[in-house]
């Protein structure tokens, strides 16, 4: 475009190649899906055209008035008066001065960013003026393009995710990571799936924007009240903003509904900074069956949501409850697949240690007959009835030891997760296992503290998890080695390790193990692990096996704990 010395058009000439020039940089960006790439290409279309020396691109934090400058897009120059394109993008009248340009570009419904280019001593047209802000139009259909395409992107990508059936607990991510991508919250947000026998939501993902990580979250609870709970049977998007110490709902919802929720400060801790959330959205994933879940995204900045925001969460409801349906699928089938194993351990158990019992009933039986001979005889003599009587009550101990842990452990505890202290279930193993490792003539070694924190689970399944694992390193340990079951609090987690010093696992074998139904075992089943590590993912922790052939297995739970509980599990 040719230009008179003041940088203004001159009059029908150039409008040919700035249509071209137009038409090109649409052609090149039409496929960008990066937003800020493309106002860095409007950006250099304007200084090229304009020949304007120095440009900036800034955009607006959502919530504030703050704006940022688009890296490697300002160029090198100072004197970038952010609060005046803060009042020019909110249509504040500040008026741009001589020599500069400013164009709006909008996103999501809203103003979002700032195109600026300045030649010092220019004076430019009411005509340059409209050019440039046709620049600035062009770079904000493009923008939309863009987030409309990643929108069907993401989509895209859960969809397959959903087809290829991934655990539930990936697709929960993959949904809250979709939402960061188009949405971009700097604060958190989570998936609750709702419990109905215990009428409480569980988190069953998190992730936390501010820190960059998956959040601590998993596995707390949440009671509902019955107002709460039914309020949240209503499947909708609410949207809230703080407003002081008050929350102020702006989607005509009703704001005494979610207090519990929006007061509800998970991320809190003692000693750790926790960003506070400014602006919530809370998504009700309801079906006819009753509530599945909560979805909720959070952002530093009251504001930081509006419409565009409600409808795009809307658009997520429905794999989001897929995934809470998943959930809970796969919740209902590892439950059958432990009740089922723990049924045919039950027979496992009853072989195990019907050697134990027979012997200790088998020198019950003669002492018994041998102390009525000898009082038919009148060759009674006490001393010696009293060591038979000592010798026969520590073989009944014994076998009320192994029946009342088999009794125990048949019943189970109840199904609903509970306060676990791990050296109880400990001992409930170990009444069960115990007899026979010893008559391996294997040392039993433990050191599990008595005061170890709390968890949360469900205490028949930690037992069984200890009888696997205790169990197999029995059969993998000859006479004269060693079993060891220790357990500490490290890192915010308790660490439970089950050590042998065996036969050990041979490398091909070890990349199997936790598969259902692998065994090396001619009389295993191949459902032992698997299930150690189903109660582990209940449970939030991790299994680790590390093991080396003649050298002995070690089967490493890492079990998250909260540390603001006492061994009592109270606060």
């Amino acid at each position: 475009m040719k230009r008179d010395e003041s940088g203004s058009a001159r009059p029908n000439e150039g409008r040919d190649d700035l249509a071209e020039r137009l038409w090109r940089f649409r052609n090149q960006y039409r496929e960008a899906r990066d937003p800020e790439k493309i106002l860095r290409g409007a950006l250099r279309l304007a200084m090229e055209s304009f020949r304007a020396p120095e440009g900036c691109v800034a955009t607006l934090v959502p919530g504030s008035r703050e704006m940022t400058l688009l890296p490697r897009a300002t160029a090198e120059a100072a004197g970038w008066d952010r609060r005046l394109m803060s009042e020019f993008l909110r249509g504040a009248g500040a008026a741009p001065p001589r020599g500069s340009m400013l164009a709006r570009v909008r996103r999501r419904g809203r103003m979002w960013g700032v195109l600026v280019v300045r030649a010092p001593g220019a004076d430019f047209s009411w005509g340059a003026r409209e050019t440039f802000a046709r620049i600035g139009g062009l770079a904000e259909e493009l923008v939309a393009e863009a987030d409309l395409a990643r929108i069907r992107e993401v989509r895209a990508r859960i969809d397959r995710k959903m087809m290829e059936e991934a655990r539930p607990k990936h697709l929960a991510y993959e949904v809250l990571h979709g939402i960061r991508s188009l949405i971009a919250y700097d604060h958190s947000a989570a998936l609750w799936i709702h419990d109905p026998t215990a009428a409480a939501l569980e988190v069953v993902a998190e992730q936390v924007a501010w820190r960059k990580a998956k959040g601590e979250n998993v596995g707390r609870r949440l009671s509902l009240s019955a107002t709460l709970r039914e309020a949240l049977g209503r499947s909708a998007v609410l949207g809230f903003d703080r407003d002081g110490p008050e929350w102020r709902d702006w989607t005509g919802g009703d704001a005494a509904m979610p207090a519990e929720l929006l007061d509800h400060d998970l991320l809190a801790r003692a000693g750790t900074f926790a960003a506070s959330e400014g602006a919530v959205l809370y998504a009700s994933l309801a079906t006819r069956e009753g509530l599945l879940g909560v979805l909720k995204v959070a952002s530093v900045h009251p504001g930081s949501f509006r419409a565009y925001e409600v409808e795009l969460i809307s658009q997520f409801l429905p794999q989001a409850a897929v995934a809470l349906r998943n959930a809970r699928r796969v919740e209902g089938l590892e439950r059958r697949m432990i009740d089922a194993e723990r049924k045919h351990a039950m027979a496992d158990l009853a072989r195990s240690v019907a050697h134990d019992v027979g012997n200790a009933l088998g020198a019950v039986l003669p002492l018994a007959q041998q102390l009525a001979a000898d009082l038919d005889s009148g060759a009674f003599d006490a001393a010696a009835a009293r060591a038979d009587l000592r010798q026969m009550e520590q073989s009944i101990q014994t076998c009320r030891r192994i029946f009342e842990g088999m009794l125990n452990f048949a019943r189970g505890a109840s199904p609903d997760p509970g306060d676990v202290a791990l050296r109880r279930a400990v001992d409930s193993a170990l009444a069960i296992v115990r007899e026979g490792i010893e008559r391996r003539g294997v040392a039993l070694r433990v050191d599990v503290p008595d005061d170890l924190p709390r968890f949360r689970g469900v205490r028949a399944d930690v037992e069984r998890l200890l009888l696997n694992l205790l169990g197999n390193a029995r059969d993998a340990t000859e006479s004269g080695g060693s079993v060891a079951i220790r357990a500490r609090v490290e890192s915010g987690r308790l660490m439970l390790e089950v050590e042998d010093d065996g036969v050990g696992i041979p490398p091909e074998h070890l990349a199997r193990l936790q598969e259902p139904f692998f065994t090396t075992k001619a009389d295993g089943h191949g459902l032992g692990l698997a299930i150690c590590r189903s109660i582990a993912a209940q449970l939030h922790g991790r299994l680790d096996v590390r093991s080396a052939t003649g050298r002995g297995t070690t089967v490493a739970i890492a079990i998250p704990i909260d540390e603001g509980r006492n061994e009592h599990g109270n606060p």
